[in-house]
């Protein structure tokens, strides 16, 4: 088991957690410690997906602790250095909005903040059904800046969605590992 700690904070776009949650029991099989993080939406929201309480339940399950629900408990993630490497997945739209402005009203959001100040990697999978379009600006901004990596990811659906972007989800883990060496993975545009 690797000993770094691996926060995982998990977003809307709820039809793609059940490929999500495949990953984080992945991540959970090769790390010590995973903190839960879970964007207050998908604690209260009940989709064709699921319902909250499951998903809930099953992302407590995983990681053998309760999550952090709120930007009051995500704050001391930071003066309290608690985790040497972030996950977002999956990340919206609304959140890399948010993270590109700075803006920290989310459990999701404060943990990026609380994290980076320790300038430690945030690794985004993006799953934006407006990723060539309203979020692209958004997209970009995190693109340059120092400490975000990206799972690497593409257009999903070109035909029927052709603004959606969506991360390869299976390569979470190794995006992270390449996030702890200060790497980006290569190629990051997918076909």
């Amino acid at each position: 088991m690797r000993t770094e700690r691996v926060g995982f904070a998990l977003c809307g776009s709820f039809c793609t957690h059940a490929k999500v949650l495949r990953e984080l029991e992945g991540i959970c099989g090769e790390y010590e410690v995973v903190v839960p993080v879970v964007s207050e939406i998908c604690q209260v929201t009940d989709t064709r997906f699921g319902t909250a309480k499951s998903f809930m339940k099953r992302v407590e399950e995983l990681t053998g602790r309760r999550a952090i629900r709120s930007v009051v408990e995500a704050e001391p993630i930071g003066p309290k250095k608690l985790l040497d490497v972030l996950v977002i997945a999956p990340c919206t739209g609304n959140t890399l909005g948010k993270l590109a402005a700075g803006i920290t009203d989310t459990a999701v959001t404060m943990a990026a903040k609380a994290h980076l100040r320790n300038d430690c990697p945030v690794v985004v999978a993006v799953a934006s059904n407006d990723g060539l379009s309203g979020a692209a600006r958004n997209l970009g901004e995190l693109l340059v800046r120092k400490n975000y990596f990206f799972v690497p990811f593409g257009q999903d659906d070109p035909e029927n969605k052709p603004c959606s972007l969506v991360a390869d989800f299976s390569r979470i883990g190794e995006t992270v590992e390449a996030a702890l060496e200060g790497r980006q993975v290569q190629p990051l545009l997918l076909r």
